[in-house]
């Protein structure tokens, strides 16, 4: 027993004597140096004792060094090697200060190809996609690029969005939750120009200090932001064609000192569109006596949109230990629509209908999101975050509709009344406010083991008002049914810890759980009435596991729970008649989806694989065919199916084929299975679906280069809807101009208008007053391709001012 005690107490000595060296690595202009080899060796023979990398402030530490006399050897490519003085090691750690390397510039006039990151990155939580160097990103919208990325399906007719063919799916902008409905998130989207987008997380996993909401996963859209020190920026401008001109501009600067960081941007787009839908179906009119009606509906929409976008930050390091910053963010965008509606009913033999209609409406709104945080190092491992952020949007959505209703002689059908007035106006108003404060804490706990926890607080608050008027005997009276009046309070508070842990020299394990609690209630101010309320608490477990099996490969592991909440819209008992006899509603008895997921990966040399299994209970699934609760309306709205099965597999793939000529390829594929009990003959359905994502970039000589990508998505089911398969291909071509002067960028979108969405109903089962239909799409570019030329510049070049020769090619290479 005393010699245990006693080698107890020489082992206790021994690590207390091991110390660590630290140090920093810096250009000459004081900029940090990032992923620099940083070797410790022996005095006394030059032999190796550990290696590490500078992090990206250019710091490095060597930890567990026992006493002894050591010199650093420092290298990194784009820099001449750099060598310590020797320095004798104790029980103390080893502060080496800031180290300068000098430029290379003979290894630098050798380097002629740009290393890039791979436009798409698997890793334990998801799959990043690097947008900001491809062609086509310059003069798209945020959602244009996002529709390219793997996985992700934009519905642009219902403004919805699916990752990996599920709905529940949430959109964050630099980490910041975009709490509106998702068809705000559209339309928010597609009027933020894609310039600044560094790129994309499609985080299908994500770990336990993000929300539990969103049981498909999340989608954060990263924007850009220089590290460089000094004034830095860029600039872009484009112009464009398709159904209507286009055109967009955007600036971006930063300045970063030592001490404060400063940035801001704005960027205005320009858009004239047009698309359109034509509906055939038949269907079961008991208005009209229980009979069956042909009808034919077509619905052209030209939206002429404007919007404006600006962001203002900055960041202050008030010493060693507190760091302090803040953000705002404003979004203006203003879309005047005209549609026009031409319907043929039949609802007897040589009994027809027609509807002549043509509709004016402005969609405008103001979105403003401002957040603060206080970043507080105690001490080395261990700091604490407090977040603020707050949210307020307005929206504002008139329409006035002037429409026609004859007999196939020509006369007015029916009566005078709300039904078929000739004149009708629409009144649509909504304000969202939302307040976060978040708090988090991470604590080193030893060498191999970090402990993060937190607590979050968000309150929202939703009123929305909505209702039509007909015009009837000369006065506009409201339309039974059709005013909405409602306000939404909700209160979410959350509680999380994850532990991380290395297991070994290259394992990673990191075990999360995350409690939520929600407390929603939806009121109708106007009648003093109860709309419905909900309480639910629920634990949200996360495990991600990680083993790299070499230099060159990683195995990946993770399961994770997840919550899809209905949004408010889901669940107002708001009417918009869409016709004669048929509304669009919400639905407040829906329940929340929970997601189960286990998935399993694999990178080799940039290939990725993975294949995951998940169950959801409850899955709700949108724009579904209902009826009213008096059985003589047809009604679209969400509802919850009784549950989905999914089996999906997951490939991508980077390809080089020559030193000019470079691809990456995206597969996504699976079995799902489902059933649904909301139509009036319940149903089954098992399907295999599919969606892929490629492109091809080609380095040309004389600063030329080209670009080559598409996507397509297989025929889908959403609930008992089915969508055939749609996809596009895209080209471009960039030309760089010499000394800093910029690059131009020309490309095509949908060459060969292929991005038809057709929606089928009554295939799988029979629906609801055993409708059949059959529904073709067409956004702008399925009418006409769109062509667009950008230029892009960057400006300044940090430091000092002026770049030299030799610099610009070592941001080349450590692009």
């Amino acid at each position: 027993m005393k010699n245990i005690l006693l080698s107890c107490c020489l082992f206790s000595l021994f690590l207390q004597a091991r110390s660590q060296v630290i140090g920093r690595l810096v250009t000459a202009g004081g900029q940090p140096i990032p992923s620099a080899n940083v070797l410790l060796l022996r005095s006394v023979d030059s032999g190796l004792v550990k290696a590490a990398l500078s992090d990206e402030n250019g710091g490095y530490r060597i930890e567990r060094v026992g006493p002894g006399r050591y010199f650093i050897r420092y290298s990194s490519v784009g820099y001449q090697m750099g060598v310590s003085p020797a320095f004798e090691l104790g029980s103390d750690s080893k502060d080496l200060g800031a180290i300068v390397l000098q430029t290379d510039t003979a290894q630098l006039g050798s380097v002629v190809v740009r290393a890039q990151k791979p436009l798409f990155q698997q890793q334990v939580t998801g799959t990043t996609v690097n947008v900001e160097n491809s062609i086509l990103t310059k003069g798209s919208s945020a959602l244009e690029v996002l529709e390219r990325s793997p996985g992700v399906v934009i519905d642009r007719r219902n403004n919805a969005i699916a990752l990996n063919g599920n709905s529940g799916v949430l959109v964050l902008l630099n980490g910041k939750l975009l709490r509106l409905s998702m068809d705000q998130v559209v339309s928010l989207l597609n009027s933020m120009p894609a310039d600044n987008i560094e790129k994309i997380e499609l985080l299908t996993s994500p770990p336990a200090n993000y929300d539990a909401d969103g049981n498909a996963g999340m989608i954060n859209i990263v924007l850009k932001k220089s590290r460089k020190r000094g004034t830095n920026g860029s600039l872009s401008a484009s112009t464009g064609y398709g159904y209507g001109e286009k055109a967009s501009a955007s600036l971006n600067l930063t300045h970063n000192s030592r001490v404060f960081d400063v940035y801001g941007s704005y960027a205005f787009s320009h858009d004239r569109a047009a698309m359109d839908w034509h509906a055939y179906s038949t269907e079961r009119q008991p208005l009209l006596g229980g009979g069956f009606s042909h009808t034919d509906v077509l619905s052209d929409i030209k939206p002429v949109s404007n919007s404006h976008n600006v962001s203002v930050g900055a960041d202050a390091r008030l010493n060693s230990k507190t760091t302090i910053g803040g953000s705002v963010n404003y979004n203006n965008s203003h879309v005047a629509v005209g549609t026009h509606n031409t319907a043929t009913f039949l609802i007897a033999p040589d009994s027809p209908i027609s509807l002549n209609a043509t509709i004016s409406g402005i969609n405008q709104w103001n979105n403003i999101m401002a957040s603060a945080y206080v970043e507080r190092k105690i001490r080395e491992g261990e700091r604490i975050t407090f977040d603020m952020d707050y949210l307020d949007f307005n929206n504002r959505r008139p329409t006035d509709a002037r429409s026609s209703f004859l007999d196939k002689h020509g006369n007015p059908a029916g009566n005078n009344d709300t039904l078929s007035s000739p004149y009708q106006k629409g009144i649509s108003n909504t304000h969202i406010q939302v307040g976060v404060g978040k708090l988090d804490y991470v604590k080193r706990l030893s060498e191999k083991v970090r402990l993060e926890t937190g607590a979050k607080g968000t309150y929202t608050r939703t009123s929305s008002l909505s209702r039509t008027e007909s015009w009837v005997n000369g006065a506009f009276v409201s339309r039974d049914g059709t005013t909405t009046d409602m306000v939404m309070k909700e209160a979410i508070g959350a509680a999380y810890a994850s532990v991380n842990a290395t297991i070994g020299s290259s394992g990673s394990l990191t075990a999360g759980l995350r409690y939520e609690y929600s407390d929603t209630r939806m009121d109708n101010p106007g009648k003093q009435a109860l709309i419905t309320e909900r309480k639910l608490g629920k634990l949200f477990p996360s495990v991600f596991f990680s083993q790299k099996l070499g230099a060159r490969s990683e195995l990946q592991l993770s399961y994770t729970t997840r919550i899809s909440r209905p949004s408010y819209n889901d669940l107002t008992s708001y009417v918009i008649y869409t016709g004669p006899s048929s509304i669009e509603t919400g639905n407040p008895l829906l329940k929340p989806t929970i997601t189960n997921t286990l998935k399993l990966g694999y990178v080799y040399r940039g290939y990725s694989f993975s294949v995951s299994l998940s169950r959801d209970d409850h899955p709700i699934v949108r724009y579904q065919l209902t009826t009213s609760a008096d059985g003589m309306l047809l009604a679209v709205s969400p509802v919850n199916m009784e549950y989905q099965n999914s089996l999906l597999f997951q490939i991508g793939a980077p390809v080089k084929v020559t030193d000019w000529w470079s691809m990456n390829w995206s597969f996504n594929a699976g079995w799902r299975r489902y059933k649904e009990d909301f139509t009036p003959a319940p149903a089954e359905n098992t399907w295999f679906g599919y969606s892929g994502n490629m492109s091809q970039t080609f380095r040309l000589p004389k600063g030329f280069s080209a670009e080559v990508s598409g996507w397509y998505n297989s025929r889908l089911y959403d609930g008992s809807k089915k969508v055939d398969g749609f996809g596009a291909l895209n080209a471009g071509i960039k030309k760089e101009l010499k000394n800093n002067g910029g690059s131009f960028q020309l490309f095509m979108t949908d060459i060969f208008r292929t991005t038809t969405i057709v929606n089928h109903f009554g295939t799988l089962t029979e629906e609801a007053f055993s409708v059949k239909s059959r529904v073709p799409y067409r956004p702008e570019s399925a009418r006409a391709q769109v062509i667009r030329l950008s230029y892009t510049r960057t400006i300044g070049g940090g430091g000092s001012g002026k770049k030299g020769g030799a610099q610009e090619e070592r941001e080349r290479v450590r692009e």
